[in-house]
């Protein structure tokens, strides 16, 4: 089964491409210009030096967010386009666990019982989700045990704090990295803190053991996890509330 994914929720974004699991070729996009100006060219070069066309992907998988609204937009869209040209099916991942997901690859043979995402969502806040490894867990092999949300790093580390009674764990993501003095601080010790890797493999490897477990959705049903409202809708409540 080929798989061709996409990610276009942080500002470099990246494609993947990968057969039964085994990724085959990844590209990481250019941070210095536009998701609307690299897609969908940045995925058709990777099939192209890949030796691979678009009738030959039988999954198309796209990061579905929390991250940039229009960003989201975009790459949704033109998974969505390639998923209607070819009648294949169209698997969004959540970002949060691609990031789970990539950073138990990124520990292999380490014990990681728990793993935490905090994604920058600006505004001082985060997209947060924690996670507990478990491989009976299908298909990720991540139960969610908090989140996902969005808020304050301080209270956030301060809910975890309560949640793990005092076992700290890996937490990954530009959020991690970001606040990464206060998740210290809150957690009383040293927390372990993972640069956040290119995450179209981790969404190809995800998407792929879904659709084995029978997960075939149409292109239309792919929905966005957007988890704090978009900026257009808060100004329209707030026009509102005024008048």
């Amino acid at each position: 089964m080929l798989v061709l994914s996409l990610d276009t929720t942080t500002r470099a974004g990246s494609a993947a491409v990968a057969r039964d699991g085994e990724v085959l070729d990844a590209l990481a996009g250019d941070p210095s210009s536009l998701h609307a100006e690299r897609v969908p060219a940045d995925v058709l070069r990777l099939l192209e030096r890949s030796g691979l066309g678009l009738p030959e992907v039988d999954v198309f998988a796209v990061a579905a967010g929390p991250g940039s609204f229009t960003g989201l937009r975009i790459g949704i869209a033109a998974m969505q386009g390639f998923g209607f040209a070819t009648g294949r099916p169209v698997i969004g991942v959540s970002t949060l666990e691609a990031l789970a997901a990539a950073a138990s690859g990124v520990r292999a043979g380490q014990p990681m019982p728990r793993i935490g995402v905090w994604m920058d969502a600006q505004r001082g806040e985060i997209y947060s989700a924690l996670y507990r490894t478990d491989a009976r867990a299908a298909p990720a092999g991540l139960e969610l045990l908090d989140g996902p949300s969005v808020g304050d790093p301080a209270e956030t580390a301060g809910r975890w704090r309560s949640l793990v009674e005092g076992e700290w764990f890996p937490v990954i993501g530009d959020g991690a990295v970001r606040y990464r003095d206060t998740l210290c601080e809150v957690a009383g010790r040293p927390v372990t803190v993972i640069e956040p890797p290119m995450l179209a493999p981790a969404i190809a490897v995800l998407a792929w053991r879904r659709a084995l477990a029978g997960e075939r959705p149409l292109p239309h049903a792919i929905r966005p996890l957007y988890i704090r409202r978009p900026d257009a809708e808060l100004a329209r409540d707030r026009r509102k509330a005024r008048a």
